[in-house]
């Protein structure tokens, strides 16, 4: 079952859409605002986000360009009232893959998203960069600056979740359930030990500790 971020701010439409997706076999997920989806995107990835444009905190289409930025593997359909020429070539041309206006047929709607998941390229194809460091996530292969370091399993899936959330500031809890599903034994601690690690082998400073939070991973380093 794929899991769908649906961004919607109108009550009744929102709940329509979580019973609607998930009969449809979707496990849904609904936020009301732009920065409750930005918060949710730091926790998990879904199989697609769909996306209003006249959000109550800010535009629609601010919140795509954050999409686009952070979450580049992340499809996203724009659902909205939004019918003029510009809006609809703006969501496309900021990188939303689908544009679907309301009102709208519902069994439409399912074989749209339907069609964009299955149409995403599967995670072991992509590769994943911060900086020099660059991962192969097929070959489960590093290298930085071109040359090839060995990581232990535990280490690399790490420093993936690290590429995939740049510039975010993550709690120890939220890298371990994005890179272990949090069944790590050790605690939190298991984080500072592979982190150190990370920072000895790949010999760049793309990873800085947060006070207070945990840690961020730089896709410039200085």
């Amino acid at each position: 079952m794929s899991a769908i971020l649906v961004v919607e701010d109108e009550e009744r439409i929102a709940s329509f859409l979580a019973r609607g997706l998930r009969a449809a076999g979707f496990v849904p997920t609904v936020v009301g605002s732009g920065g409750d989806a930005v918060a949710h995107l730091v926790e998990a990835a879904p199989a697609l986000v769909l996306l209003d444009l006249g959000l109550p905190d800010v535009d629609g289409h601010d919140v795509l360009a954050h999409l686009r930025q952070h979450h580049p593997d992340v499809p996203v359909v724009v659902l909205t009232a939004r019918t003029g020429a510009r809006d609809t070539v703006a969501a496309l041309e900021g990188g939303a893959i689908d544009y679907v206006t309301k009102p709208f047929r519902f069994e439409e709607l399912v074989a749209r998203l339907r069609l964009r998941i299955s149409a995403r390229p599967a995670v072991a194809d992509r590769e994943l960069g911060l900086g020099p460091v660059r991962l192969d996530l097929a070959a489960r292969r590093c290298r930085v600056e071109g040359r090839e370091v060995e990581l232990s399993p535990r280490e690399f899936d790490l420093l993936a979740a690290f590429a995939r959330h740049p510039g975010h500031a993550l709690s120890r809890d939220q890298l371990r359930r994005q890179a272990w599903g949090g069944d790590e034994d050790g605690g939190s601690n298991v984080v500072d030990v592979h982190v150190a690690a990370l920072r000895r082998k790949i010999g760049v400073p793309v990873l800085t500790t947060v006070r207070g939070v945990g840690y961020r991973a730089d896709d410039s380093p200085v």
